[in-house]
Formats: C-alpha cells, structure tokens, sequence
C-alpha cells in the first residue's frame, strides 16, 4: 500500500470511520503513534461536550438492583401491567441506545469502540428479552466495556456474573434436581448458558467438548441467577448464588475435576474453576484469535496469522490488547490484498456514514433517525434474538437489496436539512424511518 492507503486501511479497520480531519490528524502523528494510542487508550478521558451528553442520560448509572426495582412489572402482574413496565424497561434500553451511538460517532478511541461492537456481539444479550431490557444498558457498560481492550478471563467472568446474561440464557431456571429447595415452575438442569458458554463463548463449535461436558458445565453453574421477586441479591450488582439450587456433588470438564462443597463458597469456586479452566484453555485461544483476524483481516483468515495469534493469546494469559498488538503488527494486516476488501456490516456503514458527515454529537432525533437506519438494513441495535449475534461476515448482508438500501441512505443522508428538526421521524422503536431504495425519509 501508499502512503494513502495505509491511513484509508487504518481507518477502515480501527474505526467506525473516518471523520472530517481525522486523514490530517493521522497523518501529522504516524501510524505507529495512532495505533499505540489506539491500544492503550485506557484512562484517557472522553471529550467533555461527550461526557455531559452521557451524564444527562442518569439510567446508565443505575445498578441492577435499583433498575430492578424501579422498571421490573409487579409479581403476578395483570396484561395491562406487564404492557407498562414494557414501555418503561424500552425507555432504559433506548437510553443504551443513544449512548453506544454517541461514543461510536464522538469518542476519540474509535478502537475501543469497535472492540465494544466486536465483544458485545460475541457475548450478545438480546436487548428485548424480558429484564434484558433493563440490564443491557449495565451490561455494555460494566461489563463488557471496561474489558474490551483488557483480560479475556476478567471479560468471561464479567459477562457470565451479569444477570442480563443470566436472565437471557435461562440460567437463573438452572436448578439442580436435588436442590434443597422448592425447584421454580419452570426449573431443573438447565443446559442454555452452559452450551453457549462453551460452544460461542470460549470453545467454539470445534472445541473438542462432549455433550457430558455442556452437562457437567450446567451442573457446576447450578444456583448461578439473578435478582427477582423471591431471590433478592447481596448487593447491587444483581448477580446471587442461590447455594440451595446447586449442585454440590464433583463434576469432571474436560478432562478436570471440579471439586464440589454444600457451602456458598464452594459453589461459587466450582464455577470461577470452570471459567478458569475454559478461559485458558488452547481451544478458546484458538476460537478468539480466528475470530479477531476475521474481523480486522479477512472472512477467511490466513492460517499462519491465526496460528501467531493463538500463540500470543496463550503466552500472554488472554491479554486482548497485546494480541492485537500482534495483529496489528502482522504481514498480513498489512497485505495489500485485504484492503478495502471488506463489506461492513450495518451498524458500521451507518456510523461510518454519520461521521463522515461530521455528526459529532447528533440530537435525540438526529440519533433517532440513525438507529432507525440501522434497524432499516437488518441490524437493530440490541435486538439480535440468537445468542451467536449477528453475523459479522459481509457475505451475511451482500445482497441487491441491501445494497439500494445502502445506496437510498447515503443519499438520504447527504441530504438531512441540519436545520429542520421536524423532517425526522418522531417515533422509536415503534416505528423506523422509510428507507426504501430510490426515495427520501
């Protein structure tokens, strides 16, 4: 590549796009500068004007607990009831919302940006999922992003105590079959978390698991759940080991026994052991290396790049930023055959649209308007249902309509008045702008 399209391809990469001045900028201080404040962007403060616009959304700052219990319906609510808290658990998740669409398009480290994208997608928690609506929010932002640059395990172990992923992925009905308690309606083993765990989490579907695995991994998560009606939690975070719905017997995965305990500490050490046990292990290093040469590199990753990876993954206990580092760093980052190679995925050619324009801190219905827009081309913000996320290869969205669709909103786009407000669609989630291939919102 020239010198041009060393910046085009950095660009492209590292951020949701690049922004009026952002050529120049990387330009006067280097690639090797960029990517190094890229990487280590950690504790660098956000933008004040983005730091006001976040504060004002006070939702974000609640912690599940209080969330539950200012926005979860009644127990035994009637329609009516559950229709109410619905419409007030959508206005957390639309606070969510703005605020991932504010960082992406106002924060200056645009790759801890597109890491949130990449690791919220891989441990995806559907938004419109019963409590997930009020605990998204949280879980973007304790736990995923303060990780998402930093320890694969500490990332693991954030996601996997957050109760919008145990609501989301049953666990909170995992209930062992000799539990020392009144077993929920719906509970006994149940197997939902601990398959995903092991097969999209860590693992991936090659990982060399058994179906005795995904069951020994769902008896050792037994009594892992979440605030409700009858299960208060400790503190605020939301998470409770319920000692009486566990499994205290020993259990073997992969290969390793876990120990068992009747006590509340010995539940929990069974589970931080298997998380311990999954995290480290050559399978896992392998799966999140591929997918992260996938990401940045090509559909098809090179062999030897995945192979570099998963080496640094291990040598390095699963330390995220300096295996991108390494990636980064890679022959084949830098081939000349990968550029401009990639077809993006919804979120990121709107984003990347937004910021080209120069939507720095966009109003409500500006905000509005773009979420509508990713909604539009099939990628709704939080409302992947499946817990494999949405796909993250361009071969998933490169169709002829999808490409009007994108066409029809860069057009659109070019042409938002900045100063009529009321040309905006005044509705969300209900209903999303018209962007129909030939025609304006």
């Amino acid at each position: 590549m020239d010198a041009a399209q060393t910046i085009t391809h950095v660009l492209d990469r590292l951020s949701l796009g690049a922004k009026p001045g952002d050529r120049t900028q990387l330009e006067q201080a280097g690639i090797g500068t960029y990517l190094q404040r890229q990487l280590n962007a950690a504790g660098t403060p956000e933008p004040p004007a983005l730091t006001d616009r976040l504060q004002a959304l006070t939702v974000l700052d609640y912690p599940p607990v209080a969330l539950f219990e200012q926005y979860a319906a009644p127990e035994n609510p009637s329609m009516e009831e559950l229709e109410q808290a619905k419409q007030r658990q959508l206005q957390v998740l639309q606070a969510a919302e703005q605020a991932r669409l504010l960082r992406a398009l106002a924060s200056p480290h645009q790759l801890q940006e597109v890491m949130v994208d990449f690791w919220f997608n891989h441990f995806n928690v559907y938004g419109e999922h019963g409590l997930a609506r009020i605990w998204t929010a949280h879980y973007e932002q304790t736990a995923i992003r303060p990780h998402a640059l930093g320890s694969f395990r500490a990332l693991l172990g954030a996601t996997a105590k957050h109760p919008a992923m145990l609501f989301y992925l049953d666990n909170w009905l995992n209930i062992a079959p000799n539990s020392r308690a009144p077993r929920h309606r719906l509970g006994g083993i149940n197997e939902n978390y601990a398959r995903e765990l092991i097969e999209l989490h860590t693992l991936g579907v090659n990982g060399g698991y058994s179906q005795a695995d995904v069951e020994n991994l769902a008896r050792i998560l037994t009594g892992w759940s979440c605030v409700y009606h009858n299960q208060p939690s400790p503190d605020d975070s939301g998470f409770v080991f319920a000692g009486v719905h566990h499994d205290p017997t020993d259990k073997v995965l992969l290969g390793e026994t876990i120990l068992g305990g009747a006590d509340d500490e010995a539940g929990l050490a069974e589970g931080e052991a298997a998380l311990d046990l999954l995290a480290h292990h050559p399978a896992t290093a392998r799966h999140i290396s591929y997918k992260l040469a996938q990401h940045f590199v090509a559909e098809v990753p090179p062999d030897e790049l995945v192979s570099q990876l998963t080496e640094r993954f291990l040598q390095t206990d699963g330390d995220i930023r300096l295996v991108l580092a390494t990636l980064f760093e890679s022959a084949e980052f830098w081939n000349p055959a990968h550029y401009q190679r990639q077809f993006t995925t919804p979120y990121r050619y709107v984003m990347a649209i937004a910021r080209a324009l120069g939507m720095t801190l966009p109003s409500v219905t500006e905000l509005t308007w773009l979420l509508g827009a990713i909604a539009q081309l099939g990628m709704p913000l939080y409302r992947c249902q499946t817990p494999n996320g949405y796909a993250q290869v361009g071969s998933a969205w490169l169709n002829p309509t999808a490409m009007l669709q994108r066409i029809s909103l860069a057009i659109a786009a070019a042409n938002l008045p900045a100063d009529s407000p009321q040309s905006y669609p005044q509705s969300y989630p209900q209903t999303y702008p018209q962007i129909l291939p030939c025609q304006m919102p």
